[in-house]
């Protein structure tokens, strides 16, 4: 008789922008309970920490975010009006100079992140070519950071089609999937203030400042008497929000993992990447919510 073969264990990391650091914390307490996934994907911050992770990068990715501060992440915003807000070239070239690219099919653990193509909606799954081009396509979320071009397509954030992508850790061989939601208990929440935020406030006047310079318009102030409204950055983020979340529901009713982790992030917002380590820890303990079901994993895989 042959021996049974081993189930393979896949990891799908959502996406979630600054909520997405929370990624670090939930591969750092899923090897603490002896879980290493045998495939790894991911959509947006989920293919940067995921990348990080298959490449031998997650040690120095961990101590560079921890460091981050509102000033930092300002200090990346290289403004454009060509596809988005952002070109993403500053940071793409911090990734450069400190981090090691690599090419994807070399990895030693199969690794894919999700892109969109914008002028067919289409679902994009990188699977080849450079790991630094793969993430940058996939967190090009709409209308902040510049799309990718590549291959001929125009290619944005892979959270417009498929958000925590199951089904391309299916399709990569995973027998038993571990999905990371970091949308779970968004919806409602995002438009709040949240006063534990220790965003420095002048901070995010000179960021406002510097976009509406480089608009070329000059944003009135609410008056005084009336009700406060949101911000155009938090309405254009919560849209996305509910988007994804709607989307992640429906396909994982269609496709559903093993395991949902769901870290409880919801008071994060777009730019809060300074706030890694909240984000950090909250991962462990999402992780540490559901040990029952790893326990259980663990002795279906060994």
């Amino acid at each position: 008789m042959t021996a049974p073969r081993k189930l393979r264990v896949g990891l799908a990391l959502g996406s979630g922008s600054a909520r997405g650091w929370a990624h670090i914390g939930v591969i750092r307490e899923l090897e603490a309970a002896g879980i290493r996934p045998d495939v790894v994907c991911g959509t947006s911050i989920g293919a940067l920490v995921g990348g990080a992770y298959v490449a031998g990068e997650l040690d120095r990715l961990e101590e560079w975010v921890r460091t981050l501060t509102m000033k930092d992440v300002i200090a990346f915003m290289d403004f454009t009006l060509s596809g988005g807000l952002v070109r993403g070239c500053r940071l793409m070239d911090h990734f450069r100079h400190h981090f090691t690219d690599r090419r994807i099919e070399q990895l030693a653990t199969p690794f894919a992140a999700v892109a969109t193509a914008l002028e067919t909606g289409a679902e994009i799954w990188l699977r080849s070519g450079s790991l630094f081009e793969a993430v940058r396509a996939s967190v090009a979320v709409p209308g902040f950071f510049a799309p990718v071009l590549r291959e001929g397509m125009v290619l944005v954030d892979g959270g417009l089609v498929n958000p925590v992508p199951v089904s391309l850790a299916r399709a990569m061989g995973a027998d038993i999937l571990i999905a990371v939601d970091l949308g779970s208990d968004i919806l409602g929440r995002r438009l709040h203030p949240d006063p534990s935020s220790k965003a420095p406030e002048s901070a995010i006047v000179d960021w406002m400042r510097r976009l509406q310079d480089n608009l070329g318009v000059h944003v009135q102030p609410q008056p005084c008497d009336g009700p406060t409204m949101p911000s155009i950055l938090d309405v254009l983020t919560t849209s996305i929000d509910i988007m994804q979340v709607r989307i992640s529901r429906s396909r994982m009713a269609g496709e559903p993992p093993n395991i949902i982790v769901a870290p409880r992030l919801a008071h994060l917002r777009l730019l809060d990447f300074q706030r890694a380590q909240e984000a950090i820890e909250e991962g462990r303990r999402a992780v540490q919510r559901v040990a029952h079901n790893l326990a259980e994993l663990n002795h279906e895989t060994l």
